[in-house]
């Protein structure tokens, strides 16, 4: 027992004098660190004193620095505080050691920063001329138009470190003898702490706790031993199995948190027993509010809980699909299995939830753009087999009927290579497969000569066509597709456009912050307008206002669709106001300069 006694004897010494120390260097801190403060409170309310008191005179150049230091040198002999008057740039204009010509601009001293930012500043350093730290306290001072400055304070913190030397001498011997005192009385309690049987009780409570970390630490080879190295077998055992289940539980939350579909777990009394994120947001409700409680507490949704409840009356599988609202419209597939091991109790029912919003609406609309393609596809092809059926059967002599027929299946062999040209080029801008290609672009220039090839076209309607750009103006984009993009767009307004009327570009420049600029594209017609109705859909594939009048004009109803795409690969926003028989403006907004990324 005395080796083991002995051990505790120094562990207990040990810890006693180590927390002597430790209280012995936080004292001399906070012994250190009050004087040094109240040092600092008394400097403030003598730099206060000063400031109200002091006579400041408005005075500049050699005469300002000879007052000010002669002062300062008077209130450094009462104060036994160095002392330095600093104006508003930092230039020091006295001080009552120094000569102010040769001392440094002291703008970016801490004490002087520290007081602008917070009415008064601290600062200890060492000054390499005394040897010594230097406690420095400065303050901003204003009198009137006289004077508008600092004052600076700084004392010698000696006196200080001699204070903590006597105080580490104090702390010395009182650890000496407390270090004496401790030694005999940890080697008595030492001897009566050793028992091995209360290490085992505290590992024992702890295991109480489900703490299996906890072990016995005893190397004794007699029964107390044994004892202790069963109680150890025993934790690391139980530790591995909680190590399992708890590795386990943390692989099923993390599939129930990432699943791309929701789960809604119901048991056998119907109370909501789980509920994962997923499921959360589809369905726009919270488990901690739901878990324990009845499914019938989801009230926003009353078709699903009647399938829900549907399913757990007859404790069978069900499949659906229905449409929630939350509050936008979402189309939810729901497949519900029961809960019961084979031969087992019922335990409730399991319920998936799959958004198929998305899947349905690309079915629709690949449904639609068949329908359309087929569509669109199918008068231009049934033109010109119909009017080469009659040339081919010989029924026309007349040679000016011959021409106009052979004209009509030639415009519509061009409008059918118009539309299966714009089909590919919207095919491959949805699929992402077209890069930009970014350069600089000249706006000016580029406005003119998109105006310059759309000049005969307009001219045949007699439509006049007019820009305001900026001269010197420049952005970055791709410029066969801003072509594309201002070119659809002035086919469409000149197209729709009456005989005589104005087509007009304008194009701005706009600075929302420094780090973000825009250029906008403003195409401005006369034209018949199109309905508020419409305007929500104008920008869909093949979908036309006025089918009849856009079949005249060859139009293949995509160019506004190919307009869309374009301007958000670009990173841009495309609008479009319009009155009927007013006109119409349509807004490309873009970014100045495109995102590196």
């Amino acid at each position: 027992m005395r080796p083991f006694r002995s051990r505790l004897t120094l562990i207990l010494m040990i810890m006693i004098g180590v927390t002597i120390l430790g209280a012995g260097i936080v004292m001399a801190k906070v012994f250190k660190d009050s004087h040094i403060e109240v040092l600092e409170d008394n400097m403030y309310r003598e730099i206060m004193l000063l400031s109200s008191t002091f006579d400041f005179h408005s005075i500049v150049g050699e005469e300002a620095e000879l007052y000010y230091s002669t002062e300062a040198k008077e209130i450094s002999e009462l104060t036994n505080a160095r002392v330095t008057f600093i104006d508003h740039d930092g230039d020091v204009i006295g001080d009552s050691e120094s000569d102010a010509d040769e001392m440094d601009n002291h703008r970016g001293r801490e004490e002087i920063q520290s007081a602008d930012e917070n009415n008064i500043g601290y600062a200890i350093r060492y000054s390499a001329t005394l040897g010594q730290d230097m406690l420095y306290v400065a303050a901003p001072v204003k009198s009137g138009d006289v004077y508008d400055g600092y004052i600076r304070l700084s004392v010698s913190l000696k006196f200080v470190d001699e204070g903590m030397r006597r105080a580490w001498t104090l702390v010395a011997v009182w650890f000496i003898v407390l270090f004496a005192v401790a030694a005999i009385v940890s080697y008595r309690v030492a001897g009566s702490l050793t028992s091995p049987l209360e290490k085992i009780t505290k590992v024992a409570r702890r295991f109480s706790h489900l703490d299996y970390t906890a072990r016995v630490k005893i190397e004794r080879h007699d029964e107390v031993g044994q004892l202790s190295h069963a109680i150890n077998t025993m934790a690391d055992s139980l530790q591995t199995q909680l190590k399992i289940i708890q590795d386990n539980e943390d692989l099923l939350q993390s599939v129930l948190d990432n699943m791309a579909g929701g789960i809604v777990m119901i048991d056998d009394k119907d109370n909501i027993a789980m509920v994962n994120p997923f499921a959360e947001k589809t369905l726009g409700i919270k488990s901690s509010q739901l878990l324990g409680k009845s499914y019938l507490e989801m009230k926003q949704h009353y078709e699903l809980t009647k399938i829900l409840k549907e399913g757990l009356y007859h404790r069978k599988p069900i499949h659906e699909e229905r449409t929630l609202y939350n509050p936008d419209e979402k189309i939810v597939r729901l497949d519900g299995v029961p809960m019961n091991a084979e031969g087992g109790p019922y335990k409730g029912m399991l319920f998936l939830f799959q958004d198929v919003t998305d899947i349905r609406r690309l079915e629709n609309m690949r449904s639609e753009f068949v329908a359309n393609v087929s569509h669109e596809l199918k008068t231009p092809v049934a033109a010109v087999k119909g009017f080469s059926e009659t040339l081919l059967a010989g029924g026309v002599k007349d040679e000016k009927t011959v021409r106009s027929f052979l004209q009509i299946i030639y415009d519509e062999s061009e409008r059918l290579n118009r539309l299966i040209g714009d089909i590919l080029e919207l095919s491959k801008i949805e699929s992402k497969r077209i890069p930009l290609s970014l350069s600089p672009v000249h706006l000016s220039s580029f406005v003119a000569s998109m105006l310059e090839t759309m000049e005969t076209v307009a001219q045949k309607k007699r439509i006049s066509l007019q820009a305001e750009v900026p001269e010197e103006l420049y952005m970055e984009a791709d410029e066969d597709k801003l072509r594309q993009i201002l070119m659809n767009l002035l086919a469409n307004a000149i197209n729709y456009t009456q005989d005589g009327g104005r087509v007009r570009v304008v194009v701005d420049h706009h600075e929302l912050s420094k780090e973000e600029e825009t250029i906008s594209f403003t195409v401005t017609d006369t034209g018949m307008g199109i309905p508020k109705k419409d305007l929500p859909r104008i920008f869909e594939r093949f979908y036309r206002v006025d089918k009849a009048r856009s079949r005249i004009s060859g139009g293949t109803g995509l160019g506004l669709s190919i307009v869309k795409h374009l301007v958000d690969l670009h990173h841009g926003t495309l609008s479009v106001e319009s009155e009927l028989n007013i006109g119409s403006s349509f807004r490309v907004e873009l970014p100045m300069l495109q995102d590196s990324e």
